[in-house]
């Protein structure tokens, strides 16, 4: 029943250092040496699982007669009972014991901490506070148009806190010993960059990331990103964004999780445990910065930068809840957001930033503004920068990014008696104790070792799991008459459009350390997987052939979006002439990487008019045409989802695209991927998403019909809803199974329902759970995602899948912002996606 670790075990350590005298394990499995069938029978949940580990000192376990393991049930039970009791009362005095060491190690650490900088800050002159608080850029600028100037001096009389934009931990480390070696305290420097979807090996954009539905992968993700980013001195990333977007026509919709708070939330605790790890001081751990606090993803009319108005309670209970679980997950910083929140900026909004982020949710760690967000006040007409800069920091702001408002104007204020020192002191504070927790007051050099990047940087191992996560994050939209999966022989298959043979739109959006050079083409990844198969390859068309749109595209004089040298018409009489050699036509079109991200919103979310064009043509050959459809954000795709036989949605997939594409296109890999955000039909019905409220004249799904809530030219449903993807199997889902028709007070009920694969093919599937309440003392949305789980179910294999929903999962902001459930009658759906859910009904009362 018992075996002795090994003394080097982890946990056996752990525990020697809390006093306890060994560490035994008891184990599930090794129950079933037990001779009694029953006992064999017994539920798992009544024994200790491989994972729980119990201290008890030496000698003292409970001993079973050796005569009662060959004897009748009774008697085994009666020694398991007393055994298992004896497990409890030891287990629950000896965590307490190691939770009260955990609790004094933290306060010490806590002490030490306090010690080191009430010391440090005691030498500082007001001068240098105030430099804590100042971030400032070098390298390439991929935001705006301001760059620091004299940075070298700066450093030196300790006028800086941190730097971003750089990532070579040779030049980095240069430039910490300025601040090592030639300022007055020594005080180290951090340094950041926006490691958004992967450093060097970069990974599908965020919101193809979350179209995966599996956190294991999102955390492995950012694990990967942190351990490349600090191989090359970085030690702060700004990054996970998890703004709730709804409009697609803004171009960040591409960098977030989506519409949805509640997996949003998921994938926001899932990145900060990957970039962070279990010890901020490692050399291997990259602060996280959650971003933009807050609501940055509802700009009116998806205009980048543009104004956000709405309740507290629309704030509450949708678009607060991802970042308040990222400061849960103990994220280390916090970015502010452009937009106003109450009609006041972000970066000078004290409700914000202190009573809600540090009162309410217990925040620690300390806040960032954007990009000259300080600066950026005066033209929502706060007041010059002087005074902008003031109220950001009473608000609670702690470092300015690259404006330099607190450098050259706190001391003035200070001395004019607009802050207090007291708000200084609080703000340099906060940023020393997040360079102590990061290990640089330890070693300001941890993350400056100029041999990692040869070793950690872009890793076959690492390459494999962008290829894997990429092909995870794909969504089949449509599979008519199952064209796809391609076969690898036996067919002529001809690949046609401008991303069908390019490197430089397969990383995506916010890509700095990424090389697209080293990216792979879907060419490429065609030939790497399918060697034997007859191909033939056409460019067909431009990305655009609108001359003042590529000039847009191509900020900053870069050369992202060019135009052939071959005319529009020859590209096409071109492309027309291959594919009429060929069996099949994939078409491989979409969005440029520079049409998506910051200040990249659209009026017009279609394919391109040449691309639209080009695609037209081929449908019109009368041959398959299969679309593989790069994009950052939901298009309007009716056309192109009623003449396409099959739409094979890839977002941006990072540097192993074409081996992640082919592997889905030729089936050896099956899309999982689900929509994370609602493809509308038009963009006129935007913004539409699933968790809408209903109406006091709801549509009734006739559009023809007037006197309710509708258009007279479209249906209101979206093209795709959210959650939904197809597989090259079709999964069933038959009726739900609730365990009772009714709870009472804080209950916990089970659902389940039967999912069968009835295809050819292996595959995934996201089983997705709904709640919806009909009556409550507010409106609340039509139904709202709670659960989720994803299953592999092989070829003609079938799995129940359960479910446990709590008043926890009932819970809203009513207009008075009291969080609470409220009794009633609730349906609970499970499905495939939000709009195909098997339904109950459960009466809960309090």
């Amino acid at each position: 029943m018992h075996s002795r670790p090994s003394p080097t075990h982890k946990s056996h350590r752990r525990a020697a250092r809390a006093g306890v005298q060994t560490l035994y394990v008891i184990r599930k499995t090794q129950t079933r040496c037990f001779k009694s069938p029953a006992m064999n029978q017994r539920r798992d949940d009544d024994l200790p699982t491989p994972h729980h580990f119990f201290s008890f000192p030496f000698g003292s376990l409970p001993q079973i007669p050796d005569h009662c393991i060959q004897q009748d049930q009774p008697c085994l039970q009666h020694h398991f009972h007393h055994f298992k009791l004896n497990i409890m009362k030891r287990t629950y005095a000896t965590l307490l014991c190691l939770c009260f060491f955990a609790a004094q190690w933290v306060t010490a650490q806590d002490a030490k901490m306090k010690s080191h900088i009430d010391g440090l800050m005691k030498k500082m002159t007001v001068e240098e506070k105030i430099g804590q608080l100042n971030l400032v850029v070098t390298g390439y600028v991929p935001t705006g148009t301001s760059v620091s100037s004299d940075t070298e001096r700066k450093i030196k009389g300790g006028q800086v806190g941190g730097m971003f934009g750089a990532h070579d931990p040779v030049r980095m480390k240069a430039i910490q010993d300025i601040a090592m070696k030639n300022s007055r305290l020594k005080i180290p420097l951090f340094f950041g960059l926006d490691v958004i979807h992967g450093h060097r090996t970069i990974f599908p954009i965020p919101l193809g990331l979350s179209a995966t539905w599996d956190m294991k992968l999102i955390e492995q993700y950012a694990r990967i990103a942190a351990q490349e980013a600090t191989a090359e001195g970085l030690n702060w990333t700004f990054s996970p964004m998890v703004d709730i977007a709804r409009d697609p026509r803004w171009g960040r919709i591409s960098e977030g999780n989506g519409e949805d708070p509640y997996l949003g939330s998921q994938i926001a605790k899932a990145m900060v445990h990957g970039y962070q790890g279990d010890d901020l001081s490692k050399n291997n751990s990259l602060m996280a910065c959650v971003k933009h606090y807050a609501l940055y993803g509802a700009a009116e009319a998806g205009r980048d930068y543009n104004t956000v108005d709405m309740s507290r309670s629309a704030m509450y209970n949708y678009y607060l809840p991802p970042y308040k679980a990222a400061v849960d997950a103990g994220v280390g910083s916090i970015m502010t957001s452009f937009n106003v929140v109450d009609e006041v900026p972000a970066s000078g909004n004290r409700w914000l930033m202190t009573d809600l982020l540090r009162t309410q949710w217990g925040f620690k760690g300390f806040v960032v503004t954007d990009y000259t967000a300080i600066n950026e006040m005066s033209a929502h007409g706060l007041g010059d920068l002087q005074t902008v800069s003031a109220l950001a920091l009473k608000a609670g702001v702690d470092m300015d990014m690259v404006g330099e408002g607190f450098l050259t104007t706190l001391k003035k204020s200070l001395n004019e008696g607009k802050v207090k020192m007291a708000e200084i002191d609080l703000a340099c504070r906060r940023i020393l104790e997040a360079k102590w927790k990061m290990g640089l007051f330890e070693d300001a050099y941890r993350r400056l070792d100029a041999s990692r990047p040869a070793k950690e940087i872009m890793t076959p191992e690492n390459r494999k799991a962008a290829r894997e996560i990429a092909a995870h994050s794909f969504v089949l939209l449509k599979n008519e008459h199952q064209v796809l999966p391609l076969a690898k022989t036996g067919k002529t298959v001809a690949f046609v459009g401008p991303f069908a043979d390019n490197h430089r739109d397969m990383l995506g959006t916010w890509v700095i350390g990424g090389e697209w050079e080293k990216s792979v083409s879907v060419k490429e990844g065609v030939m790497n997987v399918a060697p034997q198969l007859a191909t033939l390859w056409a460019k067909g068309a431009n990305i655009t052939d609108d001359t003042s749109f590529i000039h847009r595209l191509n900020f900053f004089n870069q050369p992202r979006v060019t135009l052939d040298p071959i005319s529009p018409e020859t590209l096409l009489r071109n492309a027309l002439e291959t594919s009429a050699k060929a069996d099949i036509i994939v078409a491989v079109l979409g969005e440029s990487e520079s049409m998506t991200g910051e200040s990249s919103s659209r009026t017009d979310i279609g394919i391109p008019e040449s691309q639209r064009i080009l695609l037209e043509e081929l449908v019109k050959t009368g041959k398959p045409v299969v679309l593989v459809l790069f994009t950052g954000r939901p298009l309007t795709l009716e056309w192109e989802a009623a003449h396409c036989a099959a739409i094979l949605n890839v977002w941006a997939p990072g540097t192993e695209a074409g081996n992640a594409i082919a592997d889905v296109l030729f089936g050896d890999v099956n899309p999982s991927g689900k929509l994370t955000a609602t493809f509308p039909r038009s963009v006129g019905q935007i913004p539409l998403y699933y968790n809408h409220k209903p109406t006091g004249r709801p549509y009734m799904g006739s559009y023809q019909t007037k006197f309710q809530s509708n258009y007279l030219d479209s249906s209101n449903d979206p093209l795709f809803p959210f959650g939904f993807g197809m597989g090259y199997s079709p999964f069933v889902y038959e009726e739900m199974q609730p365990l009772t028709a009714s709870a009472k007070g804080n209950a916990r009920l089970g659902f389940s329902v039967k999912v069968s694969n009835v295809g050819k093919y292996a595959g995934e599937e996201v089983v997705q759970l709904y709640i919806t309440d009909p009556v409550a003392s507010i409106s609340r949305p039509v139904k709202e995602l709670k659960g989720f789980q994803k299953v592999m179910l092989k070829p003609g294999e079938s799995k129940v899948v359960s479910f446990t929903v709590s008043t926890d999962d009932l819970k809203f902001y009513d207009n008075n912002l009291k969080y609470d459930w409220e009794a009633g009658e609730f349906k609970i759906g499970i499905g495939g996606n939000s709009r195909d859910v098997k339904e109950v009904v459960v009466r809960w009362d309090k």
